[in-house]
């Protein structure tokens, strides 16, 4: 376990420090983002703010920030060291050049600095009557800059563009002509060089480089205020979090000890929901068997009964089990309770269904299923791939690596079936059938028609009839009872995720085919879906860039495949 980062020393400005949200609330439209939401963020506190695509994280950094208004609620913000926010995709004016972005991102600091130079020059040219007040100022403002590093900003900032990948940018240009990934680049090496007491980061590690990642990470390490950072890179977690927030279905629960404190405690969480489900169940079970019982009983005492007495027999023998209708009652009453007010059933654990089941047709652990030999692809409208030889036997673990645009997301379109081969061999074992979670959203007429639900869409992908397709569902836990009957085209990109994954999960399979699995995943889906991918027998080709998947995969005993730029593809150990 890697502890998580601590600060190198403390902000000159920890005792002043505040930073409160309280009952905030933020909608847009008809759409309610999150409510009533409480957050206090110490002086030196570590957060990481994780949840699934669309939750609200980045609007919450936002709210922090400045830059998002409530609709109801207050923050409470006393920082004199100030704050810097490096968001996920930063937006400028038409016409705005690096350097101008540059300063609108430093405008803090670049305020401080002017209004030092503004009293230098009112202290040089006012009555000496007025002096005392401005050199007060003067020095209030100059101790501001210094406690920033305000002098050291440039070469500060010079090196972080420089680690960035940025260096050689020319300043002139418009930040309109970068790339998205230069964009939010050069706000995180303006928010890094700031020097704030409070720094809110976006997504961080996305777009980095492994030479970039370590020297964020060292940068970290240094910050000495406040952090709160939404990210999905475990490893990041893992490294810095000294608190995990949760932000889910517009709430926040906090929880300490850092990433693994976070997964401890959600674990213990899902074993009270087993419980409380499990007593649920036993007494919903048990008050049908005393209505049932006591329905029976009732049913085999005679309405009437022959007897001297007056007719009075009749009515005592009736009389000497009249409670069977009082607990008939009562069990009722607890029934009706009961299924009015549900225990929350647990999600089944995430599990792939493999595909051969036959005997004759399955395949043992070294037999191949898959092989691919001297095919060369074009590079018409795909990236160029050139394949000398790669088999995949049953069981197999791969992990295709290479820089971005190389062709990896070409190679599994090809062992799918997606190009027709024209040089070369692409063999599948007879019965052969391939589930591919891809890295966009799943393609094909019966699944991009707007008007297809969730339960619609997912029934034909899966060949389910559609009460059927509703019970896989929600036993995956993906998708929540009112996502169901969505339209495709509403879902969020983590929505989305999640259908697809769900899909791959539900149709039967003996090669997977992973094209960035942790997309748009919440880290503890992602630690569920690395479980239920170490019990399935059958292969997988992972593409990934997490660190934590590759990591962990790698101890496995993953194989390596490489395509290298130009789109040859390699095999490694």
């Amino acid at each position: 376990m890697v502890s998580p980062m601590t600060p190198q020393s403390f902000s000159p400005f920890s005792s002043r420090f505040s930073c409160q949200l309280r009952a905030g609330t933020v909608r847009y439209g008809d759409r309610l983002v999150f409510t009533e939401l409480d957050l206090i963020i110490g002086a030196t506190d570590r957060l990481a703010l994780i949840g699934e695509n669309g939750a609200g994280k980045s609007t919450l950094l936002g709210v922090l920030a400045g830059t998002v208004e409530l609709n109801a609620g207050d923050l409470l913000l006393d920082i004199p060291g100030g704050l810097a926010i490096a968001e996920q995709r930063p937006m400028f004016c038409s016409g705005t050049t690096v350097s101008e972005a540059l300063d609108l991102l430093l405008a803090q600091l670049r305020d401080i600095e002017n209004r030092i130079q503004l009293t230098a020059l009112e202290l040089a040219q006012a009555p000496e009557s007025m002096h005392p007040v401005l050199i007060k100022k003067l020095g209030q403002l100059s101790a501001e800059f210094e406690a920033r590093d305000g002098y050291g900003l440039e070469i500060r900032l010079d090196a972080a563009l420089d680690q960035l990948g940025l260096g050689g940018l020319d300043r002139q240009r418009e930040v309109a002509e970068l790339s998205g990934g230069q964009r939010a680049r050069l706000g995180l090496a303006a928010a890094l060089s700031s020097e704030p007491a409070l720094l809110l980061l976006d997504e961080p590690t996305n777009d980095l480089d492994e030479a970039g990642l370590n020297w964020l990470e060292e940068r970290l390490t240094a910050h000495r205020g406040a952090l709160v950072a939404v990210s999905h890179d475990r490893t990041f977690l893992r490294n810095f979090a000294t608190d995990i927030v949760n932000l889910h279905e517009g709430k926040i629960s906090r929880y300490g000890n850092g990433y693994e404190g976070y997964l401890s405690a959600r674990a213990i969480e899902r074993e009270r929901m087993n419980a409380e489900r499990l007593a649920w169940e036993q007494e919903l079970e048990r008050n049908q068997e005393l209505v049932a019982a006591n329905t029976f009983r009732l049913a085999q005492i005679p309405q009437k009964m022959e007897k001297a007495g007056f007719g009075h027999g009749a009515f005592r023998m009736r009389g000497r089990d009249h409670g069977a209708k009082s607990r008939i009652r009562m069990a009722k009453e607890r029934l009706d309770r009961l299924e009015r007010n549900p225990a929350p059933r647990p999600a089944d654990p995430l599990r792939f269904v493999h595909a051969f089941t036959d005997d004759e047709l399955a395949p043992t652990m070294s037999e191949p299923i898959l092989r691919a030999e001297s095919i060369c692809l074009d590079a018409a409208s795909r990236p160029a791939l050139s394949i000398e030889s790669l088999e995949i036997s049953a069981g197999d673990r791969f992990l295709v690596s290479g820089k971005n645009g190389a062709g990896k997301t070409t190679l599994l379109r090809l062992l799918q079936g997606e190009y027709l081969v024209q040089h070369g061999i692409l063999w599948r074992r007879k019965g052969l059938r391939i589930a591919h979670l891809r890295q966009e959203m799943r393609e094909g007429s019966n699944l991009s028609d707007s008007t297809l639900n969730v339960v619609a869409a997912f029934a034909g992908a899966t060949k389910n009839y559609r009460d059927e397709a509703i019970e896989i569902l929600l036993r995956t836990g993906l998708l929540r009872p009112d996502e169901l009957m969505k339209p495709l085209s509403a879902l969020s990109l983590g929505q989305r995720r999640r259908f697809d994954l769900a899909i791959a999960l539900s149709v039967p399979s003996d090669l997977l085919l992973l094209d960035e699995p942790t997309n748009h995943l919440a880290p503890e889906l992602v630690e569920e879906l690395e479980i239920a991918l170490a019990e399935y027998p059958g292969a997988v080709l992972s593409v990934s860039h997490d660190r934590t998947w590759r990591e962990r995969f790698a101890v496995a005993g993953m194989r390596q495949v490489e395509v290298l730029v130009g789109g040859k593809v390699l095999m490694k150990n």
